[in-house]
């Protein structure tokens, strides 16, 4: 079978510049006006025009497309217009052919590959995403924009002062708990104050993994940048330098999520516990209020609580079906930086009594007739204080 990611990484690659979202329910509905499309946001203009447009104008050309999904090969022609009359302010791709409500969620990666040609890709399933977001070494968050404009600031004096740390220390790397432990201190100093954690951790969870995007970007460049820009003298060594570089940003993005959220509870004063063995070989991230109570079979399962963390959960929600014996008829939670998902994979869920948690901002991105049943961090929090405190 074509993997789609690994071309779209190849293209990406050799391609003039590249602009990646998750598409969003507003993207991918059908009942949407034909002129809606793909939003573009105006900080990626440059994908879809040489100049920005012109509050009060309207501006549009004509592209040639070639699209990649499965084993599906489309080319086609789409349009690109900015919207400046009236009221509205904004950019989209439309006559798109993917303008379908099971790609709500679908990572959406567009590269100009020269003036009037490109090639687009839906990445679709979680390991087609996953494999393309590692490759560049990006977290969910870091997604919505030009892939160079994603790019961090290196100019952070905490960030350096932490570069500078481990290289005192002798640390090749840094692991990835002691990665999101800096992007906490970093991010509390200079972004946003502790107390979010308690009065808006939404917010909060967003911003440490900002931060640690730019601490992982700016270590990786202190490691690898001269080396990349001396070349390579064999292709062997160029490999082994590329996979040893993908590896380490499979392992951050893998475990970041769960710091941050037990960093989040810990400040919110919390009982619970990371890894709990359950039975057999299982193992939920979070069990709420403690390993001692979930095995106590005295005491009561509805003051229990499991988590899951995954930062995307198009097909991995199954996985958190059988994680605790003592839920398997109560809701089971899962913690998500997924943006979107469609209607009937959220069908799938609520049937399966599957709740997600999502960080507030993007409740949006998914279908506006299922966002009440997404809870924010916040949210659930408050549950959890109710139900085990």
């Amino acid at each position: 079978m074509q993997n789609n990611a690994s071309d779209a990484i190849k293209v990406v690659t050799l391609g003039q510049r590249t602009f990646c979202k998750f598409l969003s329910a507003n993207d991918t509905d059908p009942k949407q006006s034909h002129q809606a499309g793909i939003y573009i946001p105006q900080n990626s203009f440059s994908i879809l025009f040489d100049s920005p447009g012109i509050k009060g104008d309207n501006k549009d050309r004509f592209v040639s497309v070639y699209w990649h999904y499965e084993e599906e090969y489309i080319s086609d022609e789409v349009r690109f217009i900015y919207y400046g009359r009236n009221t509205r302010n904004e950019y989209r791709i439309t006559h798109t052919p993917f303008f379908k409500t099971e790609y709500t969620g679908a990572l959406f990666v567009f590269t100009q590959c020269n003036e009037e040609n490109y090639q687009a890709f839906i990445l679709n399933t979680d390991d087609e995403i996953n494999q393309f977001l590692d490759a560049f070494g990006l977290s969910p968050h870091k997604t919505n924009c030009l892939i160079d404009g994603c790019k961090p600031t290196s100019d952070n004096d905490l960030i350096k002062a932490f570069i500078q740390d481990i290289d005192d220390k002798g640390i090749d790397f840094p692991d990835s708990k002691r990665m999101s432990a800096a992007a906490r201190d970093i991010c509390d100093k200079t972004i946003s104050p502790q107390a979010l954690i308690l009065t808006n951790p939404d917010k909060k969870i967003l911003d440490w993994t900002d931060m640690e995007y730019n601490i992982f970007k700016a270590v990786e460049y202190s490691r690898y940048g001269n080396i990349v820009s001396q070349g390579f003298p064999s292709v062997d060594e160029f490999v082994d330098m590329a996979n040893q570089v993908l590896n380490r940003r499979k392992s951050r993005a893998g475990k970041s999520l769960e710091h941050h959220l037990a960093a989040i509870f810990d400040g919110n004063h919390l009982p619970f516990e990371e890894q709990v063995v359950t039975e057999g070989n299982k193992r939920p991230d979070f069990i709420f209020p403690s390993k001692k109570a979930y095995h106590d079979l005295t005491y009561p399962a509805k003051k229990l609580i499991s988590l899951a963390a995954k930062t995307t959960c198009k097909d991995r929600w199954r996985q958190v079906l059988n994680e605790a014996d003592r839920l398997k008829d109560d809701y089971k939670y899962l913690c998500t930086l997924q943006q979107g998902i469609s209607i009937a994979q959220l069908d799938e869920m609520q049937a399966e009594k599957v709740r997600l948690i999502v960080p507030k901002p993007y409740i949006k991105t998914y279908p506006e007739e299922r966002r009440d049943d997404i809870w924010s961090l916040d949210k659930f929090i408050a549950y959890v204080r109710e139900t085990v405190t």
